[in-house]
């Protein structure tokens, strides 16, 4: 499968996924405010207002898929796949307000002594936020994984956030049905702590890629494994990595027989390229430097 052809794949199941999400995000939304406000659960309206960042987050994410698949231009050589960076850096600094604000809002309401009276049509909303949302965790982190997302594996997480939020409303109106003051808003603190932690390693990953990290560490074993495998190439030296968004960026210099003409020595080359591209998931830009081989 060529670059393009790998590139525009992986956008259609990533639009796939996230249309779906979407329409997820926009049916927990409009139960959790209507509900929220016609029984005046701030719980459930603070988690409506988590799931309507959700619905924008997976916009954002849309937007950073498809100005991703651009082609390289003058302007950007290297093509767009920052556009995914900035996306993922977008959906774990939500991610990161979301959870302080959930913490600030549980530790507010419990200095003014707040006491909210919420019974079982907040349980079963909330019981609905923790099924649907779970199930969109879990396609868009298969889909992350599958892809080499990490515009796509931040954004699991946030709806993985979003169901831990409403399990924070499910266990306050269980409280509250059972007389207990302050159940809801001491879960809220514990997954709005939970949610800060993700944030920050979402961050942190997505972070290196502007300082040109270089890949993992099964990663760089599967490459050296592949050049390894060519019988043609007696030595090599000089390989660097780097992830920007889904794309992978590597350049290497190869030893190959020193009479070898040109036309010889480019064809090994070529073969290794093609088999980087046919084992390794994510898109590959490839420079392979050829040297003689001269030891021996």
């Amino acid at each position: 499968m060529s670059q393009e052809d790998k590139k525009k794949a992986a956008n259609k199941q990533t639009q796939r996924v996230v249309l779906c999400t979407v329409g997820i995000n926009i049916l927990n939304t409009v139960l959790k405010l209507a509900v929220g406000v016609g029984v005046s659960s701030m719980a459930l309206i603070t988690d409506g207002l988590h799931s309507l960042s959700d619905m924008i987050t997976d916009v954002v994410v849309l937007a950073g898929a498809q100005i991703g698949l651009k082609e390289p231009d003058d302007e950007h050589p290297y093509g767009h796949a920052w556009a995914e960076t900035f996306a993922t850096l977008f959906v774990a600094i939500t991610l990161a307000v979301a959870g302080c604000f959930m913490i600030y809002k549980a530790g507010m309401s419990i200095a003014m002594h707040k006491v909210s009276q919420i019974g079982r049509l907040v349980l079963t909303i909330a019981g609905i936020s923790i099924f649907t949302k779970e199930f969109a965790f879990v396609i868009t982190k298969r889909t992350a994984v599958k892809l080499s997302s990490s515009m796509l594996y931040a954004n699991a997480w946030h709806h993985r956030s979003d169901a831990l939020s409403s399990i924070a409303v499910a266990i306050g109106a269980v409280a509250s049905m059972l007389g207990f003051a302050y159940g809801d808003q001491i879960a809220a603190i514990i997954v709005g702590l939970m949610i800060v932690v993700v944030a920050v390693r979402i961050l942190s990953e997505s972070m290196g890629q502007f300082t040109a990290r270089a890949v993992d560490a099964q990663t760089n074993e599967q490459i050296t494994r592949i050049i390894k495998s060519q019988t043609q190439i007696h030595d090599w030296h000089k390989l660097r990595t780097r992830v920007v968004g889904r794309e992978l960026f590597m350049d290497l210099h190869i030893l190959v027989a020193p009479k070898l003409n040109i036309t010889e020595a480019h064809d090994i080359a070529e073969a290794l390229e093609n088999e980087l591209h046919e084992k390794i998931i994510q898109p590959v830009n490839i420079m392979i430097h050829v040297e003689p081989y001269t030891k021996g």
